[in-house]
């Protein structure tokens, strides 16, 4: 993705808001926003904006997953599973 193509300034989406709302949801390509030429926010359809969070979600847990094992504080998997009676 070029990034230099998805940068406008605030004065453009105030006058291209719907354009631009049209733009994200078919490309999928979040539109950078600047105010003063500072990128100040980003604009991202909300299909994008869900995924992106459910992958910061699944991130989470893994990093929490991470710290637990150098901790030493997980369970044996065979232990679990004698706990719910399954054999493996």
């Amino acid at each position: 993705m070029r990034y230099s193509t998805q940068i406008k300034p605030i004065s453009y989406v105030k006058s291209h808001t719907a354009e631009l709302l049209d733009r994200i949801t078919e490309e999928r390509e979040p539109i950078i926003i600047t105010q003063n030429g500072v990128a100040r926010a980003v604009l991202v359809d909300v299909s994008s904006f869900e995924q992106m969070q459910e992958t910061l979600s699944l991130l989470k847990v893994l990093a929490l997953a991470d710290k637990e094992i150098e901790a030493g504080t997980t369970v044996p998997i065979e232990d679990v599973m004698a706990e719910f009676g399954v054999e493996g």
